[in-house]
């Protein structure tokens, strides 16, 4: 097997941004895929820059046109949706110019060297910063750990070293910094923080009174002088007589309910002249006094029985108690005595004394009261004496850290000065180089006509049967155009994929232009970070089509095609992307030719970013290394991230996306048919008896979550925009849990499969 071949740019050394100590040898053409934020655009911005770059034996960046497409060429080649800044062939002698970029590239290099070593200055300086407050959290830390314990609860929101570093800090500039008393601290801290204290409803005297009567003492009788009323004085019956016929002349059915013989047709106006009016109305009366007399009683006996169901525990409510009852029986043996007066109106009743009983409640009504205020008015302040507390401990401790203090800040403040000056340094810098590139760039274009390329462009959306707009330039605005649409129109506006594009194919013209101004092809080193972002299917497809060609160009380095026509101007290609389609399209045909291509993973984990080289050994000759491409279709790459990854996030993630699409779109299950499947019919299979008769639990539990955010979602895709909030599942539990879901629903074959687990059976 060959080794790979050399390439211009030999070793690329990352440390900037989320890199530190990354170096990797590119070839000739390289592919990286990553996601997005895990640090591709460094890659082409350090290419870019030439800072951490080692050129091959003999080479150097002034052989080299180094042409980097990124957002900072889409933002300086297209502006205003009309201004085209291209840089192409040079047809014109221009000596002066050539001459001022020269002594420009000789200031750029001087302002890469010291943003260089600026950059390392920082680095170093942070890190001794860093040293600083981890030493000075650790120390306060412990100086403080009894006074921490003693006092726990004012330390809510600071019981990690950090968070209460930073509050020492702040209180240590205020002015309630102080020793306190200890004995005096703690005996405002037992009671502020009495979890036990709250507040009581006040108890409730009813404003109800109760009514009186006078015909309670009056001798109420019958009048009527009919001969059938005179009957019955005589006898003594009007009140039986009476009783008798409210209670049966409803259903006596023109019968005496005594001796069952035919009354008279006539007897209800007889009985009725037997009653005067003046007895009716005192007996309605009477009727309607009880039913006032029971309702505002009911309400009196209400409000006091209430008045207990939640008492304020400090109080004996004995005597509460004992004249409630009291009351309660006075009640009854009144509403007795009503009822009696009613039934025979002739005789007179006297009520038992009530006022008494409530003018004793009233008084022991009030001395609870008078308790129940005092406990809401401590209770009601305890968030101030909380507070109060607080602003105690925390200036006790300000006091007794005040030296530790005094000495970081003076330590951390001369740091922070270096740093400033540090980065004050590497941002003028900075700004100088991409100045200087900038003046270059525009020195370059000055001698470029740009009609030209985009005529090309024209052309080349014609020949590819792209039908969404074409170029033409403004009436006498030189190197400016108008993106003109289908119907004939000028776009007024444009999308971002439209930008995008356009933006792209004039970088494919710089590549295939000059930059010399005697007309010869310098060789190119290109840099294309993610050029489909927005893209629509039609662009895509040209862009993915135009970057194949200029792979192919590079390809022509390592094994020339003859009559290609292409030629080798493109001496070595970067790649970066993180659509998969598009890394797909450019990259089917290519993990085949080891030696002078390489593929690449970029990752971010814990903010730090690595750079991986995709080789293995070939199965079949174990001592000879291949290519493998790290982009698999997408079902197959969230096996691949199950198997690997080793969070509890990312991986509960994965398990509900594989779970989603494969027995949801593959197998045609819904969401809730599929949740009733394993945790109601096979819930048993879930939950392990232990020993003693005690359930775990914890397996349905985890199945139960991520079944009920398929069953949610139902959505028939799979979506990079999953969020999962940890929970208490461990990596092992989540994995066996996932493995019983496929094998419950008799798809293990599946399982195994995707797993690479060899089965017998």
């Amino acid at each position: 097997m060959k080794d790979k071949i050399k390439a211009p740019i030999e070793q690329i050394e990352l440390n900037v941004a989320t890199y530190c100590g990354t170096s990797f040898m590119p070839t000739l053409i390289n592919f990286f895929y990553g996601k997005n934020g895990t640090g591709k655009s460094t890659i082409a911005r350090v290419i870019a820059d030439g800072v951490g770059i080692k050129w091959g034996v003999g080479e150097s960046p002034e052989n080299y046109d180094v042409l980097v497409y990124d957002d900072d060429f889409r933002t300086a080649n297209l502006q205003n949706y009309e201004n085209l800044a291209g840089v192409f062939t040079i047809n014109e002698q221009n000596i002066s110019v050539q001459n001022q970029v020269s002594e420009k590239r000789e200031e750029l290099t001087v302002q890469q060297n010291l943003y260089k070593t600026s950059g390392e200055e920082i680095s170093k300086i942070k890190a001794e910063l860093e040293a600083l407050r981890n030493t000075f959290q650790n120390n306060i830390w412990e100086q403080t750990r009894r006074i921490r314990e003693d006092f726990e609860k004012t330390q809510e929101g600071n019981k990690v070293k950090r968070k209460f570093a930073n509050s020492v800090l702040d209180v240590s500039k205020t002015p309630v910094k102080g020793k306190a008393n200890e004995k005096e601290m703690r005996e405002l801290y037992d009671t502020a923080f009495d979890a036990s204290s709250r507040t009581y409803n006040m108890f409730v005297f009813p404003t109800d009174q109760l009514p009186l009567s006078d015909l309670l003492s009056k001798v109420i009788a019958n009048s009527a002088n009919t001969p059938f009323a005179d009957f019955m004085k005589q006898i003594n019956a009007s009140n039986w007589v009476r009783q008798g016929h409210e209670r049966y002349h409803q259903v006596s059915q023109s019968q005496c309910p005594y001796c069952q013989q035919k009354l008279p047709d006539d007897f209800e106006v007889q009985l009725a002249a037997c009653f005067d009016s003046a007895y009716q109305d005192n007996l309605t009366k009477l009727k309607i006094y009880r039913q006032n007399y029971e309702a505002t009683a009911g309400r009196i006996l209400e409000s006091l029985q209430n008045n207990l169901s939640d008492p304020f525990p400090k109080f004996d409510y004995g005597e509460y108690k004992d004249k409630l009852t009291i009351l309660v029986k006075t009640i009854e043996e009144n509403n007795r005595a009503i009822s009696d007066k009613i039934n025979d109106p002739t005789i007179t009743v006297e009520f038992q004394d009530t006022s008494s009983l409530l003018c004793d409640l009233s008084a022991i009504i009030e001395v609870v009261n008078r308790k129940i205020k005092k406990n809401n008015d401590v209770v009601n302040a305890k968030q101030q004496k909380q507070n109060e507390c607080k602003k105690m401990v925390w200036g006790h401790i300000a006091f007794l850290l005040d030296a530790d203090v005094s000495s970081y800040l003076e330590s951390e403040s001369k740091l922070e000065e270096d740093l400033k000056a540090a980065e004050k340094t590497n941002s003028d810098a900075k700004k100088t180089v991409r100045k200087l590139q900038s003046e270059i760039s525009s020195l370059n274009r000055q001698t470029i006509n740009t009609s030209d390329a985009v005529d090309s462009i024209n052309l080349l959306l014609r020949d590819s049967g792209f039908q969404g707009f074409t170029l033409r330039e403004k009436h006498n605005v030189p190197n400016v155009y108008e993106v003109v649409r289908e119907n004939g129109t000028v776009a007024d506006k444009l999308s971002e994929g439209e930008r995008n594009f356009i933006a792209f194919l004039y970088f494919n013209e710089l590549v295939k232009g000059t930059l010399s101004s005697d007309g010869t092809l310098m060789p190119k080193i290109v840099v294309i970070d993610d050029p489909v972002s927005s893209m629509d299917s039609s662009s895509l497809f040209i862009v993915s089509a135009l970057v194949r060609e200029m792979v192919e160009v590079c390809h022509n380095n390592a094994e020339y095609l003859a009559n290609t026509g292409r030629g080798d101007y493109i001496k070595q290609i970067f790649i970066l992307t993180h659509n998969t389609y598009f890394h797909r399209e450019i990259t089917y045909n290519q993990a085949g030719r080891y030696h002078f291509v390489s593929f690449y993973l970029v990752e971010k984990t814990d903010n730090s970013s690595n750079v991986h080289l995709c080789t293995r050994r070939k199965s079949e000759a174990p001592t000879v290394l291949e290519n493998y491409n790290p982009v698999l279709n997408s079902y197959a790459a969230l096996w691949s991230e199950f198997k690997e990854v080793n969070s509890e996030i990312p991986l509960v993630n994965v398990v509900r996306r594989i779970l989603e699409y494969y027995f949801l779109q593959l197998c045609g299950y819904e969401g809730t048919d599929l949740r009733d499947r394993i945790l109601v019919d096979n819930k048993e299979k879930f939950i392990e008896v232990l020993e003693g008769g005690t359930f775990d639990t914890t397996k349905y539990q985890v199945a139960n979550s991520l079944l009920s955010y398929v069953a949610a979602s139902e959505v028939n895709v799979i979506s990079d925009g999953l969020n999962y909030v940890s929970g208490s599942m461990s990596l092992d539990q989540c994995r066996e849990t996932f493995e019983m879901i496929f094998r419950l629903m008799g798809q293990e074959q599946h399982y195994e499969m995707m797993m690479g687990i060899n089965s017998c059976h």
